[in-house]
C-alpha cells in the first residue's frame, strides 16, 4: 500500500527532527550514537490521535458558519523541524472579516480614532504609522477556546512586522491619570451567534505596556495581513491568547483606573483563567498562555528490535524556554517519565518539536499526558489534562 501524503510528511519529519530518547532498551541502543541520534526504522503508518470528538473534514478550509462563527483549523500533524511557520492560507481563523471592516478598507485610507485621556482627540492614519514599522519576529497565536482534542488546531505561528503599541501611545501623550489603553476593532454588529458575543476590544495596563511588547501588525509572513487575520492592521500581544489580539483595529483610547471591563474581556474571562468576570478592567490578570505541550502525531515504525512508536509533539507558551518534559501513558495511576528535548529549544515565543520513542507493553487505548518536568513552571492547562490525547495500539 502506498503511503499517504501525511505519512510522507511524517517520514520527512522523522529524518530531520530533534530526537528525544526514552528509557530502557531504546536508550541503550542509541547511546553509542549520541543523545540526538535518529534511530533507523521503516515508517509503517500514522496512528490517529483522538479524544472523543470528531475533527473537521478538511484542514485549511473555513467551516462552521459565517462572521463570528467562521472557523479554520491548522493541521499540526504535518509540522516539520525546519518548517515551523504556518503559511497564511493555513493559519487558524476564529472570526472572519466583518463587512464594515471590508468597506472601510476599500474606501481608504485606514484610520484609527484616538481619544480618552489625551490632550485632544486625534485621527491616526495607518499610512502615517507605517514608517515606524519593524520586523518583530515569530510569535505563536492560540485561541483561548482551542478545545477540540481531536486536533487542537486553533493555533498557528507566523512572522510579524508592525508598530510597537508603546510608541503609538507615546505619540498621543497620555494624561497622568491614564492607567490603561483600550484597543478596539470592527466586529459583526447585528449578527446573532450562539457561540460568540459581539464586541472586539481589550484594555491593557499602561504601566506594563513596554514589557508586554504588543504591536500593531501590518505584515504577516512577509505579506500584508490577510483579510480574515485583521487586514490591514491587527494587534499582536506576544504570549497572550488570541482573544486579546484585536483584529481590524480602528480605535485606541487611553482610559483611567475605573474603566469597565469590555464585553470581550467578560466573555473570555473563564477561558483566560480569570478568577471571575470582573466589573473593572484593572482586576483582570494577564491573559497569558502558560507552558503547554501536546502530541501531534504517532508514527508506527519497524526497527531491527521490533515495532516502535514515535510520539512527535510540540511545546509552547510560558515565559522561559523549557527543555525537559515528562510523559505518561495510561491513567492517573501511571507514573510520569521525564525526558530531555534534544536539541534544546532556543525560544518560547513559538512552538518547538519534541519526540519520544515508545514500546508499549500490550495493545490497548492509551491516554498520553504531558507535564513540564520542572514543577515550579506554571502549567495550568497541562495540570488539568486539557491537552491530553489518546491513541489506540493494536500491535506491539
Amino acid at each position: 500500500m502506498n503511503p499517504s501524503r501525511r505519512e510522507i510528511l511524517g517520514t520527512v519529519a522523522a529524518a530531520g527532527a530533534a530526537t528525544l530518547v526514552a528509557p530502557g532498551k531504546v536508550l541503550a541502543r542509541l547511546a553509542a550514537d549520541g543523545p540526538c541520534a535518529v534511530a533507523p526504522g521503516e515508517l509503517l503508518g500514522l496512528l490517529p490521535l483522538f479524544r472523543g470528538r470528531p475533527q473537521p473534514q478538511e484542514f485549511g478550509i473555513k467551516y462552521g458558519g459565517v462572521g463570528l462563527d467562521a472557523r479554520l483549523v491548522t493541521d499540526l500533524s504535518t509540522l516539520e523541524p525546519h518548517k515551523l511557520i504556518t503559511p497564511n492560507d493555513l493559519a487558524y481563523i476564529r472570526t472572519e472579516m466583518p463587512a464594515a471592516a471590508a468597506e472601510a478598507f476599500a474606501k481608504g485610507p485606514w484610520t484609527l480614532d484616538a481619544g480618552g485621556l489625551i490632550p485632544q482627540p486625534a485621527t491616526l492614519t495607518l499610512d502615517d504609522l507605517t514608517p515606524l514599522s519593524k520586523q518583530m519576529g515569530p510569535y505563536l497565536f492560540e485561541c483561548s477556546g482551542n478545545a477540540n482534542p481531536a486536533n487542537f488546531g486553533l493555533m498557528s505561528v507566523a512572522e510579524w512586522e508592525g508598530i510597537p503599541l508603546v510608541d503609538v501611545v507615546a505619540r498621543l501623550k497620555p494624561a497622568k491619570d491614564a492607567a490603561g489603553v483600550l484597543v478596539s476593532g470592527f466586529d459583526h454588529i447585528g449578527q446573532n451567534s450562539q457561540r460568540s458575543i459581539v464586541g472586539a476590544s481589550w484594555v491593557y495596563p499602561l504601566a506594563s505596556l513596554d514589557k508586554l511588547g504588543a504591536f500593531l501588525a501590518i505584515r504577516m509572513n512577509g505579506e500584508p495581513v490577510p483579510a480574515d487575520h485583521g487586514r490591514p492592521v491587527r494587534l499582536v500581544v506576544p504570549g497572550w491568547y488570541g482573544c486579546t489580539w484585536i483584529k481590524w483595529v480602528n480605535e485606541i483610547r487611553l482610559v483611567g483606573p475605573d474603566e469597565p471591563a469590555t464585553t470581550q474581556m467578560v466573555e473570555f474571562a473563564n477561558r483566560t483563567h480569570q478568577a471571575e468576570p470582573f466589573k473593572f478592567a484593572r482586576d483582570y490578570a494577564p491573559a497569558d498562555i502558560q507552558t503547554a505541550a501536546t502530541p501531534i502525531r504517532v508514527e508506527k515504525r519497524k526497527t531491527p528490535q521490533g515495532l516502535e512508536y514515535r510520539i512527535v509533539g510540540i511545546v509552547w507558551g510560558g515565559k522561559t524556554v523549557v527543555d525537559r518534559l515528562q510523559i505518561r501513558f495510561g491513567g492517573a495511576d501511571q507514573p510520569f517519565t521525564p525526558f530531555q528535548i534534544c536539541p534544546a529549544p532556543k525560544t518560547h515565543t513559538m512552538w518547538q518539536l519534541w519526540e519520544y520513542r515508545w514500546k508499549p507493553e500490550k495493545p490497548g487505548t492509551y491516554d498520553i499526558a504531558l507535564e513540564v518536568a520542572d514543577q515550579s513552571v506554571p502549567q495550568r492547562r497541562l495540570k488539568s489534562g486539557y491537552y491530553m490525547r489518546q491513541v489506540k495500539i493494536d500491535e506491539i
